[in-house]
């Protein structure tokens, strides 16, 4: 299991595992129906209305899966699915385009084919670690007097056939080591679910090398137009503040010069004048510094970096942090960034009033999770803070993660790869 994910408890797994078993049961069953009824329709000419509706309702359930995976389990999915163009028409057309992207994206296919498996074996997989523990407490509960019930009819527990006292004590013995089956391996079935998953929605090994291969082409362009932005916006600050305080302060030096001889006192109130513009072009620098890349990022690392940033934010934000070293300073660098991005969403679109950020490092992959208590309605689309957060951990090969159900609360994992040092 990936260490940024802790083995849960026996309880935990087992509750995990029943809501899983419900939600892979009628969750998965409904929208499979849904689908083939909505290709079927296709014929009638009304399906490539509904299609992309119903398999973007496929989308969210499996993207619900894959970040639970990681959450739970430790598991990695990667979200395989083709961007729709940016210049994507409207109306009937539109409608259509999308329709035809995608049926012809084949990670479509697969999350069907994960629906049929998850209605079936990662069904099983998931009650199989809540039943064993939930059956042995009916061995126990046989053994306290229940087979009593059962003495003039026999009943079979398991391969057990109950109707005495000693047969009701062998149930409990039978309990006992289901329970204690339970306690040992129910995290490792949880976990099996979720492997299933995974061979099923991840792409081939081709298929994700082409992704990844188009995706960091991508983050390069837009890594290159957010350096040519920055690289303005540098020139701008520079030339509107610093640079004009500093010419400022060369003029008012010059008058004093000049007068420092015939106007002493008017001298002096300038000497004042260009000391007071000296410092705010300094103020200003170390600012335009800052944004770059902050001092306390380059000074003590990227926890500490973040607790300073929470703490300038008006919400209040708990962060808890399990690094054991220092990550490359652009992986730091982009980290950072990406964590402003996120909390900057918290505080201008998810009207909450608290946050957790949760920093750590295990299996060679540093992961962040920003949670708020706000409304909820967080999506990756294109113009969102969210895309561009995402194009940023993409130029290191990192993945973003969003649950956000209406109503909240929201969750945004990061994680990029990395070793520290």
């Amino acid at each position: 299991m990936d260490s940024s994910t802790k083995r849960p408890g026996p309880l935990v797994s087992a509750g995990r595992g029943l809501m899983l078993s419900v939600v892979s049961l009628a969750g998965s069953i409904t929208l499979f129906v849904l689908s083939v009824l909505s290709l079927v329709f296709i014929v009638l000419g009304f399906g490539v209305f509904t299609t992309p509706a119903v398999l973007t309702m496929v989308r969210a359930h499996a993207n619900q899966r894959r970040l639970l995976a990681a959450r739970w389990s430790g598991v990695r999915i990667p979200v395989p699915y083709r961007p729709f163009p940016a210049d994507a028409r409207t109306g009937v057309t539109g409608r259509v385009e999308r329709c035809s992207l995608m049926l012809k994206d084949p990670a479509t296919w697969r999350d069907l084919q994960w629906l049929l498996v998850d209605m079936t074996a990662g069904f099983i997989t998931a009650l199989l670690s809540c039943a064993l523990l939930l059956y042995a407490v009916e061995g126990f509960v046989l053994a306290a007097g229940l087979w009593r019930v059962f003495t003039d009819d026999r009943y079979w527990y398991a391969f057990v056939p109950v109707d005495s006292q000693a047969t009701g004590l062998a149930a409990a013995g039978l309990g006992a080591v289901l329970f204690g089956l339970g306690v040992r391996y129910n995290a490792d079935l949880l976990r099996g679910h979720f492997l299933l998953a995974k061979a099923l929605l991840a792409p081939g090994t081709d298929q994700e090398m082409a992704l990844r291969i188009e995706r960091l082409t991508e983050s390069r362009h837009d890594a290159v137009d957010t350096s040519a932005a920055e690289l303005r916006r540098i020139e701008r600050d520079l030339h509107d503040g610093a640079q004009a305080r500093l010419v400022a302060v060369g003029m008012d030096l010059g008058t004093v010069e000049a007068l420092i001889e015939k106007d002493p006192a008017k001298a002096k109130a300038l000497i004042g004048k260009a000391r007071q513009s000296s410092a705010e072009a300094l103020t200003e620098l170390r600012d335009l510094v800052r944004g770059i890349h902050p001092p306390v990022l380059a000074e003590r690392g990227l926890g500490d970096a973040v607790k300073a940033l929470a703490l300038r934010l008006p919400v209040e934000i708990e962060v808890q942090v399990e690094l054991t070293g220092r990550a490359p300073a652009p992986v730091e660098s982009a980290a950072y960034f990406a964590v402003s991005e996120a909390l900057t969403n918290v505080v201008k679109h998810a009207g909450a009033d608290r946050a957790w950020i949760d920093v750590s490092h295990t299996g060679g992959m540093l992961r962040i999770a920003v949670t708020d208590n706000g409304g909820g309605g967080a999506v990756i689309g294109t113009g969102s803070g969210l895309s561009g957060l995402e194009r940023r951990l993409g130029t290191f090969d990192g993945v973003l993660a969003v649950s956000s159900p209406a109503g909240g609360p929201t969750m945004v994992t990061m994680e990029i790869p990395c070793e520290l040092s």
